[in-house]
């Protein structure tokens, strides 16, 4: 950057030319630290083995750890991270935290990671996005199209995202224990000028991915990313299946009601949640069940 010549204001811009540390992205090390308490980057390391078998590189951890942390800064595509790399405080405070705690041997490990002195703090653009290819279906990707919907199955990588996520949940009910979890759904349209990018209701190219929220926890339990042409409410009884599986095992929470809440967008007439009848010493269970066993229930009811 060169020095600008002042104009009709009196200021002109100048670059600092001292290696100062500062940075614009003081309030992300506090998510890192809340990463460490809750244990996501021991669950990424457990289940992510997207570059499991690489000796020198990135880690999966790493990977993951950039694309969380630039989403809470505020990034809108993954060349984004160039603005990280570029704040030079922020990659001077992340070099030292992903070496605390660790022992001599380990530390060494993490340098032989390298063929040289890593000099980056988060991995490139280019890095990145070979990291996100490995979680694409090839087989169901080929099925996509205009004319009817579809969503393709998860592959084994983002089955085991899913998986950290489930980690993620039972943290929040252990430290703060919910005796219900109302789940809502709501699908939403994201417009996109991708070129494979479907139309949508609206008349114009989008995704509209569906989201299970449990509210008492104030997490989401599951997201599903659909194409924009998928209708809201195409087979949400799969997802809720899927949503209460993930719920924390063992908890209260899979012993008090729960109560599928889907929005007017997302209706699901092939499923509702039925309370059981109490009997002595148990709670009240909630159960899922296709609209098929019981009597027909008229849509304005849902």
């Amino acid at each position: 950057m060169i020095t600008q010549t002042q104009g009709i204001l009196p200021f002109v811009y100048a670059p600092e030319r001292t290696v100062c540390g500062m940075t614009a992205l003081a309030g992300l090390p506090a998510y890192l630290e809340l990463g460490t308490v809750c244990g996501l980057s021991n669950s990424i390391r457990r289940h992510m083995q997207v570059w499991a078998g690489r000796r020198q590189g990135w880690t999966d951890s790493q990977v993951v750890m950039t694309l969380v942390l630039l989403n809470m800064a505020g990034g809108e595509c993954v060349d984004d991270v160039r603005v990280m790399e570029g704040d030079q405080g922020f990659g001077r405070v992340l070099r030292r935290v992903e070496l605390s705690g660790l022992k001599r041997k380990e530390r060494r490990a993490e340098e032989r990671q390298w063929r040289k002195k890593q000099k980056r703090a988060v991995p490139w653009p280019t890095v990145v996005f070979r990291y996100l290819g490995a979680f694409n279906n090839p087989v169901e990707e080929a099925r996509r199209g205009m004319g009817h919907a579809f969503v393709p199955a998860p592959n084994e990588h983002l089955v085991n995202l899913g998986r950290v996520n489930e980690d993620m949940l039972r943290f929040g009910q252990k430290k703060a224990p919910q005796q219900k979890a109302t789940l809502d759904g709501d699908a939403t349209l994201v417009a996109s000028s991708k070129a494979d990018a479907l139309w949508s209701y609206k008349g114009e190219k989008a995704y509209q991915p569906l989201t299970i929220y449990w509210v008492e926890q104030d997490m989401v339990v599951r997201s599903e990313f659909r194409d924009g042409n998928v209708p809201a409410g195409f087979e949400n009884l799969r997802v809720l299946i899927g949503s209460l599986a993930a719920l924390p095992a063992g908890s209260s929470v899979m012993e008090g009601p729960s109560h599928p809440d889907m929005d007017g967008r997302v209706k699901t007439p092939g499923c509702c949640a039925i309370p059981q009848p109490r009997r002595a010493g148990e709670l009240p269970c909630g159960g899922l069940f296709p609209a098929s066993t019981l009597s027909a229930k008229p849509d304005s009811s849902w």
